[in-house]
């Protein structure tokens, strides 16, 4: 039964088209069916709409004065009868957006930004635009900015020339510690960029990105946390490729394992970055860089099974897609990344520091280098810019290390 035949069938549908706000009702079904839900997510949305034109009725209010704000009141008011399930916050932002479409509800009002948040704009304006950061790299600056702010500039760019270069080694020695010696690293690369973007335009007099410290961090101390080539397979083998989901994890799951893609390399792959005649596809690598990849026959038969019988019907042009409506490409590489714990999960993979999208990485440049590849062709594979990122995986090479220790001094114990 399709999602239109199913509400010409429901009796809640039917009266509600036929009620006071049949006209909402209608437009809210439509878009519904539009983003792709299904009966129990239509029939739960429907459920939802009854409730609220009940609450807004009982309050003597017009659903043409529905915002956000009675929204946040209607939640608040379901949460305290009888709690606020998963969803329903997506399902009224729909309703918001489809009743606006129709010119029912009075579109929503621009909300003037705050002294910090013109700031933040004007900073990831300057990034994006004069030093070529990506989208996802802006948004790793912007906690950080947020913090610094909100304890020495208060008032916004009205303390900027109060700042000094004991400000901000006093600011740095209270918080460089505060997490891991990375996130302390990440810290400083941000807070360094924020005051020099405030030095080029003019907004301080000294420049204090001169003061920033660097955190030490032996580079390559750490051993790579990779998976057994049986262990790999079997993470592989338990997805159930007899559903949808399973059809686009084990997808997934394969471009992670035979290709090392990064999380949000996978994510960003369109339909159109795979050309079947030549049996390739482009890759969106760091650094806005692109490369060409040949596709395993394996890999390819495994996004075609997911093509034919697992991708949702959709106008995105994403590769992979959300199996929830609205069926759209993920929001970034975070959800690739849970997509391969829960794979992990599912095998009984656990004791690894690390456990994500990049495991499967490390998986495959070690089965590589064993397998007798060169740290040029792993390299290549992976798209490292420099060899040093590569040369990392000799430490998990341990028959070849072997052969190069010394002698025990004073012979075999």
């Amino acid at each position: 039964m399709t999602t239109a035949d199913y509400l010409n069938r429901s009796r809640l549908f039917r009266r509600l088209s036929s009620g006071p706000h049949g006209q909402h009702a209608s437009h809210f079904a439509s878009r519904l069916i539009r983003d792709g839900l299904r009966q129990q997510g239509i029939w739960r949305s429907l459920n939802l709409f009854r409730d609220l034109m009940r609450w807004t009725a009982a309050n003597k209010s017009a659903p043409a004065d529905l915002n956000e704000h009675v929204i946040e009141a209607f939640l608040r008011f379901r949460a305290e009868r009888q709690g606020i399930q998963p969803g329903d916050r997506a399902a009224l932002a729909r309703l918001l957006s489809a009743l606006r479409e129709s010119g029912l509800v009075a579109p929503a009002e621009i909300p003037q930004p705050t002294e910090h948040e013109a700031i933040f704009q004007a900073f990831s304006d300057y990034l994006a635009k004069e030093r070529g950061l990506a989208p996802t790299s802006v948004l790793r600056h912007l906690p950080v900015v947020r913090q610094f702010l909100q304890e020495l500039c208060p008032s916004g760019a009205a303390d900027f020339g109060k700042l000094d270069h004991e400000d901000i080694i006093r600011y740095i020695e209270r918080h460089a510690s505060d997490w891991s010696a990375d996130t302390g690293r990440a810290m400083c690369w941000a807070l360094r960029a924020f005051l020099r973007y405030l030095y080029f335009k003019g907004l301080v007099s000294l420049a204090l990105a001169d003061c920033v410290p660097s955190i030490r961090r032996w580079k390559f101390s750490s051993l790579p946390t990779y998976m057994s080539a049986q262990q790999v397979q079997r993470v592989l083998d338990r997805c159930d490729r007899s559903t949808a989901l399973g059809r686009r994890d084990y997808a997934v799951l394969k471009v992670l394992a035979k290709l090392g893609l990064r999380a949000n390399e996978v994510a960003v792959l369109t339909l159109d970055d795979i050309d079947w005649r030549s049996g390739e596809m482009l890759i969106h690598a760091k650094g806005r860089r692109q490369s060409v990849m040949p596709i395993p026959p394996d890999v390819g038969a495994a996004i075609v099974a997911y093509l034919r019988d697992g991708r949702p019907h959709s106008s995105c042009r994403r590769l992979f897609l959300r199996m929830l409506a609205p069926h759209v490409g993920f929001a970034s590489g975070c959800a690739i990344t849970m997509l391969a714990k829960q794979a992990l999960d599912r095998a009984g993979i656990h004791g690894y520091a690390h456990r994500g999208a990049h495991l499967f990485r490390h998986s495959l440049a070690t089965d590589l280098l064993r397998s007798g590849a060169t740290f040029s062709e792993i390299g290549q594979l992976l798209r490292h810019e420099s060899t040093d990122s590569t040369r990392i995986y000799a430490k998990v090479d341990i028959d070849a290390l072997r052969q190069l220790s010394l002698p025990w001094p004073g012979g075999m114990q």
